[in-house]
């Protein structure tokens, strides 16, 4: 008795042991930092493809990479293969009606609205990437867009906004001298809101205080500006707004938009607009991404490109400093393709696949004298045609396939044909190496910015300048006397 109730108490304790353990943390999980409950703002981040690229790539996004467009034409876009564009342009207002946005293949896209400022590069990134099937965009990214996939598009913005991963990213890349900005304008914000309230309390009207509160926050420029755009409605009003911005607004804002195919259809994604807009239909013969599961990629180029040019056109025209006659270039067009880097490596690993199948055939079929038979210019070459890729990693999901496929070709490959294409395949494998190489290079150079731009030189000139003072080095430099006060070259010529 006194046995099995003891032991009935201590196996309750142990299960009360077990309830009270707390879960294990997530994998990836960092004890050394603190849990993020409050979140911070967003800081601006410039519109250059390697602060793109890095971002996606902070994200976990894989294989893809960010370039610039200088040209919309066929003969500067095919090549390339776009998933998708990010537009980025001065910002002014804009008229749309809600009907605009009816649509109920709109439903479909994955599309968020921005609502903390200066998030719009994230915003637009998100909205196109989410929308690539063809894209590997890592776990992380793939289990958001599963959790938020039935939300609208205002909790999937308030989704982007409170989460670590996206803030901590994308403010990885800012300057930190914008992330202060950040900071300072949310304490500005705060504080002219308490002004706001305890002015309303101390001139106790009740009845016009909600006009006042809202005419007194100073809500983001590119909102405010939306918010303008939406109450104005006689003709006499719309014709004093559009002399504002030329002397209102000092401050430009610049703001970032996505374009993508989807659900048979080509897709503005705008964040400050209410839902995702239709450019215009894909041709039928265009198996665009229906779904959002990964399969065998689909030439992009073959029909959305087609589309969406005359709106970009639209847009350069609207935003970019047409009327000046093209001198003020006021927009950047980024597209999101497959990596450049991937795709050198890529090719650079097939040939060198190919050229010891080629030489293994070879062996087998001429012996080992095959060397004298080819061209020693490029068997000197061969040595060193392969150096930038020293290991043996690849990125495409076809290349076993198309590899197996090759190697069946050199095995049914006439004895005349081998040494002629062995020579193809190092001078391919030449231009290949020097594209590898270029492609590294431009990857450190890329790094190089992003330290720059992201290093903190405010210390050191803080403390530079403290110095000179101390030294009593400033007040020359400034144009100033020991006691502070500015020296009139004016007054001591007209003495002399």
């Amino acid at each position: 008795m006194v046995a099995a109730k003891g032991g009935t108490v201590s196996s309750h304790l142990v299960s009360m042991d077990l309830v009270q353990q707390p879960p294990p943390p997530p994998a990836g999980f960092d004890h050394a930092q603190p849990l993020d409950l409050v979140g911070g703002p967003f800081a601006v981040i410039e519109s250059d493809p390697g602060v793109f690229t890095s971002l996606a790539r902070k994200l976990g996004v894989r294989n893809i990479e960010l370039v610039e467009m200088y040209d919309i034409e066929p003969w500067a876009v095919d090549h390339l293969d776009p998933h998708g564009l990010i537009f980025c342009f001065l910002w002014r207002k804009d008229s749309h009606r809600p009907a605009d946005f009816d649509d109920p293949a709109a439903e479909r896209v994955w599309f968020a609205n921005q609502l903390s400022e200066d998030a719009c590069a994230s915003h637009a990134l998100l909205n196109v990437l989410l929308n690539c099937p063809h894209v590997d965009i890592g776990d992380e990214l793939r289990r958001f867009r599963e959790d938020t996939e039935k939300m609208s598009p205002v909790m999937k913005g308030l989704a982007i906004t409170n989460s670590p991963l996206l803030r901590k990213a994308h403010n990885s890349l800012a300057r930190p001298a914008d992330i202060r900005g950040a900071l300072n304008t949310i304490a500005i914000t705060t504080l002219d809101e308490a002004k706001a309230k305890s002015k309303t309390k101390a001139t106790g009207s009740t009845t016009t205080t909600t006009p006042a509160k809202r005419g007194t926050k100073p809500p983001p420029a590119k909102r405010a500006k939306t918010a303008k755009s939406t109450t104005s409605t006689s003709p006499q009003k719309k014709g004093k707004e559009k002399a504002k911005p030329e002397t209102e607004d000092a401050d430009e804002a610049y703001h970032f938009i996505g374009y993508v195919p989807a659900y048979g259809k080509v897709w503005e994604l705008d964040g400050l607009k209410s839902g995702p807009l239709e450019v215009g239909e894909l041709p039928a013969a265009d198996p665009s991404s229906s779904s959002l599961q990964p399969t065998k990629p689909i030439k992009a180029h073959s029909g959305w490109m087609d589309v969406v040019r005359p709106a970009l056109r639209m847009k350069m025209e609207k935003y970019g400093g047409a009327a000046e006659g093209g001198s003020n270039i006021r927009f950047s067009l980024l597209a999101i393709v497959d990596g450049l880097y991937e795709k050198a490596n890529d090719e650079l690993q097939m040939l060198k696949r190919e050229r010891v199948a080629l030489e293994r055939r070879m062996g087998e079929v001429m012996g080992e004298g095959w060397e004298a038979t080819v061209d020693p210019a490029l068997l000197e070459s061969a040595r060193h045609a392969f150096s930038a890729a020293p290991g043996d990693t690849t990125y495409a999901i076809d290349f076993g396939e198309r590899k197996m496929a090759r190697n069946k070709e050199i095995l049914d490959m006439h004895v005349e044909m081998l040494i002629p294409t062995w020579e193809t395949c190092i001078q391919r494998a030449v231009r290949a190496n020097v594209a590898l190489e270029d492609e590294v290079a431009k990857a450190v150079r890329a790094n190089a910015d992003h330290i720059k731009r992201t290093f903190d030189y405010e210390p050191f000139l803080k403390t530079f300048i403290e110095r000179l003072r101390d030294d009593g080095l400033l007040n020359p430099l400034l144009g100033r006397d020991e006691e502070g006060n500015k020296i009139k070259n004016g007054t001591a010529k007209a003495k002399r």
